[in-house]
Order: structure tokens, then sequence, then C-alpha cells
């Protein structure tokens, strides 16, 4: 077990907290003010767009030629401090892992920094995969995590993943990952997940016992 990549958004922080609705309504007035869709037709393209493309930039990328960067710079221009604090409990947790540490988005990298510098963790990642990686392929398709692992240097069954969403981990099972499912609501066993938790913290302390496992066996 080398590695560990976290998803970011929902996942290294509490869904409650809402910082995605202030994306969400980036994107549905890029939609509108930029693209120059019609109003009642934004939730509608946003469904579809999710079941198609897997996100809501590749279906606008397809089909409205929308430049990728002049999106991601547009929808990810929220006020992240205000609904983010450092959390400084996480910080500890992450410092005390052993393993390579790697930040798994479907957002952007500029995003993701701001998000790790208010939570105070911004010294705890080694990298930043986003969906640039890809060409703009966004989790759950396979290619950002091919693309993710040979720049890691790792091969799928040497590394976790940490997530929020059950299609991204999915994926992550059928290339032999770890795989550990942030949701307060469940606590029992989901298929291609190997444990359910609450939070990320709670979620390196599962890696830990796995950890723990793996060297007590090797004895």
């Amino acid at each position: 077990m080398k590695g560990v990549l976290f998803d970011l958004d929902n996942t290294l922080y509490a869904a409650e907290s809402d910082l995605f609705g202030l994306i969400d309504v980036r994107i549905n007035a890029y939609m509108r003010d930029v693209v120059g869709i019609e109003a009642e037709r934004v939730d509608y393209l946003r469904r579809h767009y999710w079941e198609k493309y897997g996100v809501t930039l590749r279906g606008l990328m397809h089909e409205y030629g929308t430049d990728a960067e002049h999106y991601l710079e547009y929808v990810h221009d929220v006020d992240v401090s205000s609904r983010l604090q450092p959390d400084p409990e996480l910080k500890i947790c992450l410092q005390k892992m052993p393993e390579r540490r790697f930040v798994f988005t479907n957002g952007s990298s500029d995003h993701a920094r701001r998000v790790l510098k208010c939570l105070g963790i911004e010294d705890c990642f080694e990298h930043i995969y986003d969906i640039r990686i890809s060409n703009y392929m966004p989790k759950p398709h396979p290619y950002p995590y091919h693309a993710a692992l040979k720049h890691a240097g790792m091969r799928g069954e040497e590394c976790i993943m940490v997530e929020d969403s059950l299609p991204n981990l999915h994926t992550a099972a059928r290339l032999n990952m770890g795989t550990i499912w942030i949701n307060s609501r469940t606590d029992g066993r989901v298929s291609h997940v190997d444990a359910v938790v609450p939070d990320v913290a709670r979620a390196t302390g599962v890696i830990g016992s796995w950890r723990e496992m793996r060297a007590a066996c090797a004895q």
C-alpha cells in the first residue's frame, strides 16, 4: 500500500458545508449567461450531460464548443472561505500517514489549492490531479485513473481511493484499488466498497488499521 488518492469536494470537507452549492450556481449562470442556453433548459441539460458525459463541462465542450479553461475559471470563482475553515484534526491525521497522498478531483487544481488552504492542509499532499490530466475526461471514466497512477508510478493494487461518489469508487475497484466511501448515512456493506465512514478523518483511521493488519501478516 503505497499511496492514497483523495477526492476533493464533499470528501476532504463535509458535504454539509455546501461549498458545491456555490459552484452549482456558477455553473447555471455560465450555461445561461455565457453559453446562452435558455434558463428553463439548464437543469435538464445538466442532468443530461451528467448521464452522457460525466460532467457538465464535457457536454458543453461537445455540444457548444465551450472553452474548458474559461469554464473552470468561471465556475470555481466562489468564496471558499465563506464555507470552510481550518481543520487541525484532519491535518494531524494526514500528517501521521506514511503513505503518499494525492488529491484526485474532477475540478481544477486552482480550486483544489484554495480548498486545501482554507482547510489548512495544503502541505499534506504530494500532487493534485485535476480534470486536465485526462484532457478533461472526468471520473468515473478509467482514463484519468490510469493517468494519475502512471504519473504517481503506482499500480492500482498499491493504492487506496477515498471518495464520496459511489460510481467513482466502482471504477477504482475495477482497477484493484482499495476503496473507502465517505457517506454519513450508510454503515452497511456496499458492492465494490471496502469500507464506509462518515468523514475523511475516520478514513485515515481505517487505512491505519489496514496498514497494521498487513504488517502483522508480514511477520
